[in-house]
């Protein structure tokens, strides 16, 4: 079984910037988030004998894990493989000005597909893939992962063998865990957060 969880909200995605590789810090409502989602996974898995807690090397998915490991006394494990996508030139850049910059590509769906210098589907797509393929056999696998919007929509797709589209399509909440196992993901929302 695996449990996904997209990091809290930063200053970034407040001010609506492209994050990719870059950082920023978690917002107190970011914060808020991380401990309202640590003690849902408290009640989801009960005892953490057995269970990893794994996150994206990025500091934002790192503070976000360390709140929820504090909560179910679980050391964090780094894996450069669930990193955000990088969005190449235009990571740190507001979105609505790269929208007026490129409106055509900003018709589709997956516009941050095509980011110069970026990252593509296909790659992420293959870097996440292969951490799943890493991952014990369920029913003996208990990850919990604090990843991020973009990757984690592609974890998820990957994991369900959707298309590219399908999986773009997917949800990325701050404020809910995702449980994948058993060939099937199901959404558990945590208790709305201030900050």
């Amino acid at each position: 079984m695996i449990y996904l969880v997209r990091h809290g909200q930063t200053v970034f995605n407040a001010e609506g910037r492209q994050q990719g590789h870059l950082d920023s810090a978690l917002t107190a409502l970011g914060r808020a988030q991380a401990t309202a989602v640590g003690r849902l996974l408290q009640g989801l898995i009960g005892k953490p004998d057995g269970w990893r807690l794994i996150a994206s090397p990025l500091g934002r998915a790192q503070a976000t894990a360390a709140v929820i490991g504090e909560t179910l006394r679980l050391p964090v494990e780094t894996d450069p493989r669930v990193i955000e996508v990088s969005f190449g030139e235009w990571d740190g850049r507001l979105r609505r000005e790269l929208a007026l910059e490129h409106p055509e590509t900003f018709s589709r769906k997956d516009w941050q597909f095509a980011a110069p210098g970026g990252e593509s589907f296909e790659a992420v797509h293959a870097r996440v893939s292969a951490w799943l393929a890493d991952l014990p056999p369920e029913p003996s696998r208990k990850v919990i992962v604090v990843g991020h919007g973009g990757a984690g929509r592609v974890l998820r797709g990957a994991f369900l063998g959707l298309s590219r589209q399908d999986t773009w399509d997917q949800e990325v909440p701050q404020d809910a865990v995702y449980r994948l196992a058993n060939g099937a993901v199901v959404r558990f929302d945590c208790e709305p957060a201030e900050g």
